[in-house]
């Protein structure tokens, strides 16, 4: 890669990033507010251009990429946290931008590596997740464990931002036995994630425990609407 080559990409990578940048504070210009909400989803465009160019000499593209990404999450979540779920409790709009963000971002896991199949050899880069969707492996072992440690805290920090929320939007509901199964069978994916990066050979076990604590939790917080007065 040449100079020249180098600072077009800086340059290019520094216009997304502005891009981004104007997303997060769109309030600010007292537009429609809901466009706010396009940030998840303009973050995708910096973090995967610097993972489509190689930008990291040493191959490690992929999982600075993904840290990078999760920083930028956590910005929006935090800023919809505090100033749109604090005051209106409304959740609904940061939890689907959120999740489109999340599956756009599969999809471009699942392009870019057969568009450059040099992309498939990187050392950070895991087998396809069900022979598509090429993730960081942050267990390799040309990965830095600071950079593993980073990936671990960013994404534990996403699904308690994530989850917070929910779980008091259902405080002091009434919800009825079945439906406590539901969530907890739709909490078994933050719950696999979680456990497979922090502890991957009792992965397994972690699911159970987090399961099993998760449950006793909403039997506390919920309603069966039945109690005895």
């Amino acid at each position: 890669m040449t100079d020249v080559d180098l600072i077009n990409k800086v340059i290019i990578l520094t216009v997304l990033f502005i891009i981004f940048g104007v997303f997060l504070i769109f309030d600010v210009f007292k537009r429609n507010e809901r466009y706010r909400y396009l940030a998840y989803i303009v973050a995708l465009l910096p973090v995967n251009y610097m993972w489509a160019v190689k930008l990291d000499p040493v191959d490690m593209t992929i999982v600075i990429s993904y840290i990078v990404l999760f920083s930028l999450w956590i910005l929006c979540l935090l800023r919809d946290i505090i100033l749109v779920y604090r005051k209106t409790k409304d959740y609904n709009d940061i939890f689907l931008f959120f999740m489109m963000a999340v599956i756009l971002q599969f999809i471009v896991a699942g392009i870019i590596p057969y568009i450059d199949t040099s992309l498939q050899d990187l050392g950070a880069t895991s087998e396809p997740l069900l022979d598509i969707f090429y993730l960081p492996d942050i267990f390799a072992s040309e990965v830095d464990p600071y950079l593993a440690l980073a990936f671990k805290v960013l994404m534990t920090f996403i699904i308690i931002l994530i989850m917070g929320p929910i779980l008091l939007d259902i405080k002091g509901e009434a919800i009825a036995f079945p439906v406590l199964l539901i969530i907890v069978a739709i909490f078994l994916i933050p719950f696999i994630i979680l456990s497979y990066i922090w502890l991957p050979e009792a992965w397994g076990v972690l699911v159970l425990l987090f399961s099993v604590v998760l449950f006793i939790l909403l039997l506390i917080i919920t309603r069966s609407g039945k109690e005895i007065k």
